[in-house]
C-alpha cells in the first residue's frame, strides 16, 4: 500500500511538475527576450514640399480668408464652382505659375495614402514648403484692395491647415515640420528674422511638443524659424535639430529685399551649441532642414555652367557652413533630412580632409524627400522609413507614388534595400553606393538604373542620365571646388 501511494504520489507530482513548468515557459520568454534578438524597427512617415494650393478654386478664397483655418476643409470640400477651371487657369497664366501644385482633392487622397500604408508610423517629418508657388501674385489678383497684415494672415491660415490636416490624419503621432523657401510672409526667399509671423507660426509648429520643451522651441523659432524637440520613444536618447536654412540660402534677403547674413551665423551658432550638448548628452541627432547643402547640379547643367573653365557651379547656400558643421559633429547626427528638390534623392556630407587631414569628422548620410506638389512634372510621392530604435540609424525606407498628378491611385514605387542591396541608409552605405555610381559613367547598373527611375520616375530618367556623371559628382563633392575637381577629372571631356 505504501509503495503504491508513494508512486501515485510521484506520479500526481511529476504531473503538478510538469504543469507549472510548461506555464513558467511562456512566462520566461515573455520576460527575458532571446539573446541578441535585434529590436524592432520603428516606422517612420517622411513627408515633403506639399505647397497646398487654396486659390485652387478661386471663388472660394474669399470664403477661406474670412473663415479660421479649422473651416477650411468644409469650405474646400463642397462641389467646386462651375467656372473653377477657367478662373483657376486664368489666375495662373497671370501668374506665370510654372506648373500646378497640390489642389485639396489631391492632399486629401495623399494623407489618404499616408493612413493607408503608414498607419503605424510612430512620428512624422514634413521638410518644408507647406504653401504653394507664386503665392504673393495670386493673393493680390484675388484680393487687388487687400488691407496690410491680411497676406500675412492668409498665408498663416494655409500653413496652419496643412498642419492641422497631418495632425487630423495622425491624432496621436508626433509631427516635427519645418519651414521652407516659400513659407513666408512677405515673398519667395524672403523672411525676417525675428518676426511677428515666426513667432505666431513658432506657436503652431510647437503646439504638440511636450511641455518641457515647447517653450524653447517656440523661443528658438520666434527668433529664426529653427528648434531642439527630443524624438519621442521607443528612439532611445534621440534628438531632432531642426533648421529654417533659408537664411542661408544663396537667393535669400530680408522682406525689404536687402541682404543680411546675421541670421544664418546666428543659426549656425546655434546649432553648433545644440550638437555639442548632445554629443556631451550622448544623444543621437537628426537634422532636418529645407534647401540641402551642397551644389544643384541640375540647375548647373541647364545653364551650360563650364566649371572646368573656371565658372563656378550653382550652391544651394550661401556658404559651406551647414555641410562643414554637420560632419564636424559627424559622430553625433545619424541622419540628414531635406528637399526642395522635389525628387527623391540622396547626398552624402563628407569631411574635408585637405582642409584638416587630422581631422576625426565623419561622414553623414542625407536624404533628400520626394514632393507631393506634381509642379514639376513628378508624380506625388512621400516615404516611409524604417529606424532601428537604438541607434536612430535609417535601416531602410519604401516610396510610395501616386499613379498621376491628380492622386487617383497610390502604390508602392521601390524598396531600397531591394533596389540599392544596402543593409542600411547610413555613411558607409551610402559612400559605397555612390561608389558604384561614379564606377559606372553610363548608368548601366541595375543601381544607376533604379535611381534613374526612382529621381523623377520612368519619364524624366533620361534627363537625368544625360549628364549623369556630373550629377553623381555632386552627390557627394558638396563645396565648389570639390565638385570641380570630381566633374574635370572624372569627366574631361564634359567641358
Amino acid at each position: 500500500m505504501q509503495n503504491t501511494m508513494s508512486g501515485a504520489l510521484r506520479h500526481q507530482l511529476k504531473r503538478c511538475l510538469l504543469a507549472s513548468c510548461l506555464l513558467l515557459v511562456p512566462a520566461l520568454s515573455i520576460a527575458q527576450p532571446a539573446a541578441g534578438k535585434a529590436p524592432t524597427a520603428v516606422p517612420v512617415l517622411m513627408v515633403s514640399d506639399i505647397h497646398f494650393e487654396p486659390f485652387w478654386d478661386p471663388a472660394k478664397v474669399q470664403q477661406l480668408a474670412a473663415a479660421p483655418a479649422s473651416l477650411w476643409a468644409s469650405i474646400l470640400a463642397a462641389p467646386a464652382s462651375s467656372d473653377q477651371q477657367l478662373r483657376f487657369a486664368a489666375l495662373q497664366k497671370g501668374c506665370r505659375a510654372k506648373g500646378v501644385d497640390s489642389s485639396f482633392p489631391l492632399l486629401e487622397s495623399s494623407l489618404h495614402a499616408m493612413k493607408t500604408n503608414a498607419a503605424d508610423a510612430k512620428f512624422i517629418t514634413l521638410s518644408g514648403d507647406l504653401i504653394s508657388h507664386a503665392f504673393p501674385c495670386k493673393f493680390a489678383a484675388v484680393f487687388p484692395h487687400a488691407a496690410p497684415g491680411d497676406y500675412k494672415a492668409f498665408v498663416q491660415k494655409t500653413v496652419d491647415f496643412v498642419l492641422a490636416e497631418l495632425r487630423a490624419t495622425f491624432p496621436s503621432v508626433p509631427l516635427y515640420a519645418a519651414l521652407g523657401n516659400n513659407d513666408s510672409d512677405c515673398a519667395d526667399y524672403a523672411l525676417d528674422a525675428h518676426s511677428d509671423f515666426l513667432s505666431t507660426e513658432g506657436q503652431s509648429f510647437a503646439a504638440k511638443f511636450p511641455v518641457p520643451e515647447q517653450g524653447h522651441a517656440q523661443e528658438s523659432f520666434a527668433a529664426g524659424g529653427y528648434y531642439s524637440v527630443a524624438l519621442p520613444a521607443p528612439i532611445q536618447h534621440g534628438r531632432l535639430l531642426v533648421l529654417d536654412d533659408l537664411f542661408m540660402s544663396a537667393r535669400y534677403t530680408t522682406c525689404a529685399k536687402s541682404p543680411d547674413l546675421s541670421a544664418a551665423a546666428a543659426q549656425i551658432a546655434w546649432l553648433r551649441d545644440r550638437l555639442t550638448m548632445a554629443r556631451r548628452n550622448k544623444e543621437k541627432v537628426w537634422v532636418m532642414g529645407h534647401i540641402p547643402p551642397g551644389i544643384d547640379p541640375y540647375a548647373t547643367a541647364s545653364k551650360l555652367t563650364d566649371v572646368c573653365s573656371g565658372q563656378p557651379a550653382v550652391a544651394f547656400l550661401n556658404s559651406d557652413a551647414l555641410e562643414q558643421t554637420l560632419s564636424e559633429y559627424g559622430d553625433v547626427v545619424q541622419l540628414a533630412i531635406f528637399a526642395h528638390t522635389h525628387m527623391d534623392e540622396l547626398r552624402l556630407i563628407t569631411p574635408d580632409k585637405t582642409a584638416d587631414p587630422s581631422a576625426s569628422q565623419k561622414s553623414v548620410a542625407l536624404k533628400m524627400v520626394p514632393s507631393i506638389s506634381p509642379v514639376d512634372g513628378n508624380n506625388p510621392a512621400f516615404t516611409v522609413a524604417s529606424i532601428d530604435p537604438a541607434t536612430a540609424v535609417m535601416m531602410g525606407y519604401r516610396v510610395f507614388e501616386s499613379s498621376d498628378h491628380l492622386g487617383t491611385s497610390w502604390t508602392q514605387e521601390y524598396e531600397y534595400a531591394k533596389a540599392y542591396h544596402q543593409p542600411s541608409f547610413s555613411a558607409a552605405p551610402v559612400e559605397n553606393l555612390i561608389a558604384g555610381f561614379k564606377a559606372d559613367p553610363k548608368a548601366l547598373s541595375s543601381a544607376s538604373e533604379a535611381y534613374l527611375n526612382n529621381y523623377f520616375g520612368k519619364a524624366g530618367r533620361m534627363e537625368l542620365k544625360a549628364f549623369w556623371p556630373q550629377y553623381v559628382c555632386a552627390l557627394q563633392n558638396l563645396t565648389t571646388e570639390s565638385y570641380k575637381n570630381c566633374v574635370c577629372t572624372a569627366t574631361p571631356a564634359a567641358h
